[in-house]
């Protein structure tokens, strides 16, 4: 985008609203989504490995974990938004082969025209419910990370806050997979621990990874729940207890009860 040029905008007619892409002002060669004139993603195209909103860099953290080091995966993301950790992975995993849904096709369409992936970008987009594209995917199709990033409070969609989606999404999942689910939350985190419990229900184990005030329920904001079907590595809270964004706090086992129910 020239500098000094009116920021590209498109009317979602799905939504009712306007979507946006303006630079941010702090960051060459940023860029931030907004739709409804409120914030929705970050991307930074000059250095996609850097993930700016917290909550994502929780999320590409324990996208770390799944995979040896620069290894190539294949995720699959429910929610696309501006395809940040989309960026993220091809830029430190180059190689890995991605699926993304959008249930908005002007949005897509809209991103991808201002927002250019990075060179070598293998990614097939869906357009569509997260529920119904899982279900029209390969059968044979099977994913180190599935990434779920449409919650954000009671307004979640009831098909997909299910264990019996959880299990599907299970399904997809190699052997040593992980399933990654973003809850955005209000104070009391009424979804957080109906999802845990759902996610309990269906996966083998689960974690809670946050900022550590937001587990005390007082406050709105992103807990991000993974789920595996294998005993979750103990050596896996330390890393991403360590790595932040800080004060961060992952509750597993009997500390994650108090969330289930």
């Amino acid at each position: 985008m020239a500098a000094g040029s009116p920021a590209p905008s498109r009317y979602l007619r799905s939504i009712g609203a306007h979507a946006s892409i303006e630079p941010d002002p702090f960051t060459d060669g940023a860029y931030v989504l907004s739709i409804g004139g409120a914030e929705q993603s970050h991307v930074n195209l000059e250095h996609p490995e850097e993930v700016f909103y917290e909550y994502l860099r929780r999320i590409a953290h324990i996208v770390d974990l799944c995979a040896p080091a620069g290894e190539p995966i294949r995720a699959l993301h429910l929610g696309a938004g501006a395809l940040t950790l989309a960026r993220y992975i091809q830029a430190v995993r180059p190689g890995s082969r991605q699926h993304a849904v959008e249930l908005e096709r002007e949005l897509l369409d809209f991103v991808l025209q201002h927002l250019p992936l990075p060179a070598g970008t293998q990614l097939e987009t869906w357009t569509g419910d997260a529920r119904e594209a899982l279900g029209q995917l390969d059968s044979e199709l099977r994913f180190d990370v599935v990434i779920l990033d449409i919650f954000s409070g009671p307004e979640a969609p009831a098909h997909i806050a299910t264990a019996e989606f959880y299990r599907e999404a299970a399904a997809r999942l190699t052997p040593t997979g992980v399933l990654v689910i973003n809850v955005g939350d209000e104070p009391g985190l009424t979804l957080v621990r109906s999802q845990v419990a759902a996610m309990r229900s269906a996966l083998a184990d689960v974690a809670a990874f946050g900022e550590a005030g937001m587990f005390s329920g007082r406050y709105p904001g992103n807990i991000i729940l993974a789920g595996t079907q294998f005993p979750w590595p103990q050596e896996w809270s330390a890393e991403l207890a360590a790595r932040g964004p800080h004060p961060a706090k992952v509750l597993t086992g009997v500390d994650l009860d108090s969330l289930s129910h």
